[in-house]
């Protein structure tokens, strides 16, 4: 132990497995044992220092103490890099030599008292035989470095220059070829001289073997003819790879799959070219594990596995019935898009764009025509997506690419004709990335769809096949060019009814099941399950309707559980316990005749409402005040309506002098809530010349349309929805435009049939029903 300073420390210990350590070295290692990994985080804690030692068998999980050395090296922590799963790989510094005294701690990881013996150089002069030892170490180093490739100039140079006996003795041991028990003595001799005369004599006996070896290739070489010799380069090459770990996929397997693969022709010639390239890229190259990442995924792609379309309309049919309540236009709609893929199954046929509100059911709509056709299903949602890398994927030249989600999807559908949903069409969005619009036209063009180019296969892939369904909240939003490529459905939403039946037939059964309860032990109505629609949902689908039965289910649920009850029932006296005070209550009409109030009809989101139109008039000099959060249509709808009562004042006696000092003050409650839209021209018009006239309104009359200022009546949407709005406050009569008839004529029956219909074709039409005297 000359010339070493010891101290005792406690530090936390890694056992190694499979590889030397020596001190004045860096070193790689790999920790992966859940011991290892906490000793690696106690030392980042604390100062960064560890101490390593080795195990005697590699193949022990996990180690006593009896199963690693006592002699290990003192290292400091440079740099951790998380790999795949949950290995660590470390760059640590050797120090200097270190033996465990106590293993103080052995979980959650081992803890070590350790004698550290630092290695101080002597101040005196180097003793001639010891000098004698270093040069004689020094010469058999550069004898074997003109043998071996792996020394190079610059590392004999290196060695040359360092003067502590006792690095210089552990630096030049690293290249050395031997056991890890050999090293491990080297390592456990603190003497420096005595273990530079032991690795004189090992490099002597390595540069042996090395000479003995080239003799034995040169001899193997003159041996083998030409055509074996390929078969012994690769067989040697498998067998370094073996020993160094590094087994892996022999490049030539890539262009047997190929050649054998079932691609496209043209396809395959592409993909036969990567994967010759690969035979020619040393697997060590950055290139080669992106190529083979390339070659497996496009080897995986169903360029030609396709489901066979089991298409019956009377099973589709049932299918849809069973699925979804009403929507019978949808279901027709879909009925003759399948019949038509039965009948000619290479039609290119329309792309299907479901419109409507949420929760109406779009997508599962989508769900149900590829059960129908007995296909698979891939959906993506475009709602937000910006980049068009997300459809058409990343050029390889960039680190990190990947396939876009249309070839990505269509990979785990493992079939190339599968349903295809595209989610939210109406909010795809774009900047500087790109218009990834722009990129869906070539997906959604059935003339250009069968050579679709992903920028990551950079070859086509044929969509043609493929069945795409597109859903959107609105048309509004939706670019042109893709809305032209489309066939527009509309799901209108559910009345009241349709959500009566839908939640006793379907929600109620589902949250039943979800909550682990029964019909048996959850009692409720049809009269409550009326009640949740009318006063606690107001939406033009069932989402909320759900949530709401799903809420009262477990609170039931917990009373089930909490209370031991056998069963409860859910009662209109009760339901507010479940689910608080009503939160809906909905406008319902006068007692008797207004002058200056009009009960409108208006279109939401989630369905239609009453809107009452209030006008005051009162001293001023003519001004139009606008107030109730209206937006520009409707601003403009109202400056018609008074621009065309003052151009018709004696048509309709109104006093010339009252409107010239007069000021009209038109409100529409519940100013809040923004308004806009074209359906409150007549609405207005009429409360107008009701409140200059004097002369009352029916209460019991609704009225939608656009008015111009020529009198005219122009036609609106959301008709359905308005005149169920006008059922639920009472309205008997209802004024819509004439143009708007063949509208009226496609809604249900049940839904008008306690409604009067009038048609107005002119302002006049409106005022001879809506104004009594």
């Amino acid at each position: 132990m000359k010339n070493y300073k010891i101290k005792k420390s406690t530090v936390p210990l890694i056992p190694l497995r499979g590889i030397a350590i020596f001190p004045n070295v860096h070193l790689h290692f790999d920790v992966g044992r859940e011991k290892s990994i906490n000793a690696l985080e106690e030392a980042m804690l604390e100062d960064s220092y560890v101490f390593l030692t080795v195990q005697k068998d590699a193949e022990v999980e996990n180690p006593e103490i009896k199963d690693f050395y006592d002699v290990g090296v003192v290292c400091k922590i440079k740099q951790m890099l998380k790999l795949p799963g949950e290995n660590i790989r470390i760059l640590a510094e050797g120090l200097h030599r270190g033996k465990i005294l106590e293993v103080s701690k052995k979980s959650p990881y081992f803890e070590a008292e350790i004698e550290e013996y630092v290695y101080e150089i002597p101040s005196d002069e180097v003793d001639a035989d010891n000098e004698a030892v270093k040069r004689a170490c020094l010469n058999q180093f550069e004898e074997f470095g003109k043998i071996n490739p792996r020394i190079t100039a610059e590392a004999i140079n290196t060695i040359k220059s360092i003067d502590n006996p006792d690095k210089f003795s552990d630096v030049i041991l690293t290249y050395l070829k031997s056991t890890i028990e050999f090293k491990q003595g080297l390592l456990a001799d603190f003497d420096p001289y005595s273990r530079m005369i032991k690795l004189t004599a090992a490099f002597a006996k390595e540069a042996e073997i090395i000479k003995m070896e080239e003799q034995i290739e040169a001899r193997v070489k003159s041996s083998v003819s030409e055509m074996q010799r390929d078969v012994y380069l690769k067989e040697q090459l498998k067998a370094i790879r073996k020993e160094l770990g590094e087994e892996e996929e022999n490049p030539d397997d890539y262009v047997e799959k190929v050649s054998s693969s079932k691609l496209p022709k043209e396809v395959k010639e592409k993909v036969l070219k990567d994967a010759r390239k690969l035979q020619k890229i040393s697997s060590a190259s950055p290139d080669a594990g992106v190529l083979k990442t390339y070659l497996d995924y496009v080897l995986d792609l169903p360029w030609k596995k396709k489901k066979k379309d089991e298409i019956n309309i009377k099973n589709a049919r049932m299918i849809l019935d069973e699925d979804h309540y009403g929507l019978e236009d949808v279901k027709e709609r879909i009925l003759e898009f399948l019949a038509v893929r039965k009948l000619n199954p290479k039609t290119k046929g329309s792309i299907l764009c479901l419109v409507g509100p949420p929760g109406v059911g779009k997508t599962s709509i989508a769900k149900s025509i590829a059960r129908a056709c007995n296909r698979s299903f891939a959906r993506i949602s475009l709602g937000g997506v910006r980049d068009e890398a997300q459809i058409r994927g990343h050029r390889r030249t960039y680190v990190g690419a990947m396939p876009g989600s249309i070839i990505d999807s269509i990979a785990k559908s493992k079939s190339s004709n599968p349903v295809f949903l595209l989610d939210e069409i109406d909010k795809l969005a774009n900047d500087f990335r790109g218009d990834p619009a722009s990129a869906l036209l070539e997906v959604l063009d059935p003339e250009q769809n069968s050579t679709f180019t992903d920028h990551y296969l950079d070859i086509p892939f044929d969509l043609s096949q493929i069945m795409f369904v597109t859903t959107a909240n609105t048309m509004s939003t939706i670019p042109a060019p893709l809305l032209d490529r489309m066939e527009i459905i509309t799901l209108s939403g559910y009345t009241d009814e349709e959500k009566l039946n839908i939640a006793s037939k379907y929600l109620l059964k589902k949250q039943l099941k979800e909550n682990g309860l029964d019909a048996k032990k959850v009692k409720i109505g049809k009269n409550v399950l009326y009640d949740i629609v009318e006063y606690y949902t107001r939406e033009s689908g069932v989402r909320k309707l759900e949530q709401n039965i799903g809420k009262v289910i477990r609170k039931a649920a917990v009373a089930v559980v909490e209370d031991g009850k056998k069963s409860v029932s859910i009662t209109r006296k009760n339901l507010e316990k479940y689910l608080g005070p009503k939160r809906f209550l909905f406008e319902s009409i006068f007692d008797e005749d207004q002058i200056g109030v009009v009960t409108g009809l208006a279109w939401t989101s989630v369905g239609g409402e009453t809107l009452f139109v209030e006008v005051n008039v009162m001293e001023g000099t003519g001004k139009l005040q606008l107030t109730g959060q209206m937006g520009d249509v409707m601003k403009e709808s109202a400056m018609a309506a008074y621009s065309y009562l003052k151009s018709n004042m004696d048509l309709y006696d109104i006093d010339r002098d009252k409107i010239k000092t007069s000021d009209l003050h038109i409100h529409i409650p519940e100013g809040a809530i923004p308004k806009d839209g074209p359906s409150a021209g007549v609405t207005m018009a009429t409360a107008m010349y009701s409140a200059l006239t004097g002369k009352h309104v029916r209460r019991d009359i609704a009225m939608t349309g656009e008015i111009t200022i020529r009198g005219r009546v122009l036609p609106i949407g959301g008709l359905k929805e308005k005149l169920l709005a006008a059922r639920r406050a009472g309205i008997n009569k209802v004024i819509v435009p004439e143009k708007n008839k063949a509208d009226v004529d496609k809604i249900s029956s049940k839904i008008i049939s306690e409604l009067e219909i009038v048609y107005a074709k002119t302002i006049d039409d409106v005022y001879k029903h809506a104004i009594t005297d």
